[in-house]
């Protein structure tokens, strides 16, 4: 059976809480790994944030070990909020560790709101193989000054946000390289409300467009 597991981790600015949505063993797709970053601590985000368990699930029903943690200053991760500065170094540290621990050579990183502007931040630091940005705040956290990156990106525009401006999200996301696949949600506002199976079967399938490894394996039938 699948199972979730509760870990800490030395990070950058003390202990971060990590947890770890693992698929049955001997599943396809071993080689891979994912993290996902959570939205804005201020405003309540954390990791056990609907839209970040639900990505969580898709990679894991891919049979794709997923990692979510809680940035720095939230739950039991020691340290304070650091306005999306320190809570890249974070991402970089549960990335490494995450790699390490599962022995894979295939990262994957998503992120939601202002999650996604972390890992947006970090990915020209990992060795990534596919990125998910979930309703990234592009004109917010300097994502308007990144125009690429080192993997194919998925960017998922809710056409009904509330948080942040899904018309910005559409130019920034059109002039990435390479360019990035758009999947809009015309049903959506910004935390997915009624929206999370659609979510969950959308990214499924971009993921095994994008990584012919998951396909192969039979996890995407």
């Amino acid at each position: 059976m699948a199972k979730v597991s509760r870990e800490l981790i030395p990070g950058p600015a003390g202990a971060l809480e990590l947890l770890l949505d693992e698929p049955r063993a001997a599943q396809g797709a071993s080689r891979f790994c994912a993290v996902i970053c959570h939205p804005h601590p201020l405003y309540g985000g954390t990791m056990e944030n609907k839209v970040v368990a639900t990505l969580a699930r898709t990679y894991r029903d891919l049979g794709i070990p997923a990692v979510r943690f809680n940035f720095r200053g939230v739950g039991a991760s020691a340290g304070e909020h650091d306005a999306g500065r320190g809570e890249v170094d974070d991402l970089l540290s549960v990335a490494n560790w995450a790699v390490q621990h599962y022995g894979a050579d295939r990262l994957l990183v998503a992120g939601f709101s202002f999650g996604a502007a972390v890992a947006a931040a970090g990915a020209g630091k990992l060795a990534l193989h596919h990125l998910t940005l979930v309703a990234p705040p592009a004109d917010r956290y300097g994502m308007e000054a990144i125009h690429s990156f080192p993997c194919p990106v998925s960017v998922l525009v809710a056409e009904r946000d509330d948080v942040v401006d899904a018309a910005a999200i559409r130019r920034w996301a059109t002039q990435l390289s390479p360019p990035a696949t758009v999947l809009s949600f015309p049903e959506a506002s910004h935390f997915f409300h009624g929206e999370l199976v659609n979510l969950r079967q959308r990214v499924c399938t971009e993921l095994c467009n994008a990584l012919p490894l998951v396909a192969s394996d039979g996890a995407c039938r």
